[in-house]
């Protein structure tokens, strides 16, 4: 656990000097309903894209309620030119009818409910409540995967083993900014093809494991 500590000290070094990530700029507003919604919009879409969509989105409706007075195509309107914008949208609109109708208006704080909406995998759900509700959880998406396994920290062949396997062996204080710190690693440094090894801080930690070439 120290040398992985000691990595990820390292990495949080390089990383202070990339932008945050979409969905972590958005939960400063502490709003989980907010980092929910900017879950679904960031699904194979830019970080930029995202941000962009999301606040145009929630100058208007930022809120449930809100967001119910809006049609379908309003909702696709606003948040273009994200991916699946007019399937995201409905999405929006499904989860926001039930938060409201079973849920008294309010997102709900653990992980079996989160994962009853449509639309929300495991991914969403750790991150609406680690940056949504402050609620310690790993959320592993191709970023965290893949660097966890190329670092050696872990050896596992889907993102639900990757989750168990670093909940073994991160803190618990360090769960919910993991996300943040290595989906910047990876989309600046660390990248899945030619990673930029050669001006990386812990290059003499990691075992580069399915690196096959590099920079």
């Amino acid at each position: 656990m120290t040398e992985v500590l000691k990595t990820l000290k390292l990495i949080c070094e390089q990383v202070k000097n990339y932008k945050t990530p979409s969905v972590t700029v958005v939960s400063y507003n502490k709003d989980p309903y907010q980092v929910l919604v900017s879950c679904i919009l960031s699904l194979r879409t830019k970080d930029k894209t995202t941000i962009e969509a999301s606040n145009r989105l929630f100058k208007i409706a930022d809120n449930p309620k809100g967001m119910l007075k809006l049609s379908n195509s309003r909702i696709a309107q606003i948040i273009y030119p994200v991916g699946f914008y007019r399937n995201k949208a409905k999405v929006i609109l499904s989860l926001s009818d039930r938060i409201i109708k079973e849920f008294k208006g309010k997102v709900p704080n653990n992980i079996e409910e989160l994962l009853s909406f449509k639309g929300v995998g495991r991914k969403t759900a750790n991150l609406v409540l680690g940056l949504g509700f402050n609620i310690p959880a790993i959320c592993v998406d191709t970023h965290v995967h893949r660097i966890s396994n190329r670092l050696g920290w872990v050896q596992t062949k889907n993102p639900q083993e990757t989750e168990v396997a670093l909940e073994r062996i991160i803190p618990k204080r360090l769960w919910i900014e993991l996300n943040t710190i290595l989906v910047g690693f990876g989309q600046n440094l660390c990248l899945p093809v030619s990673p930029f090894c050669s001006r990386c801080l812990v290059f003499k930690f990691c075992k580069r494991r399915r690196v096959l070439s590099r920079r």
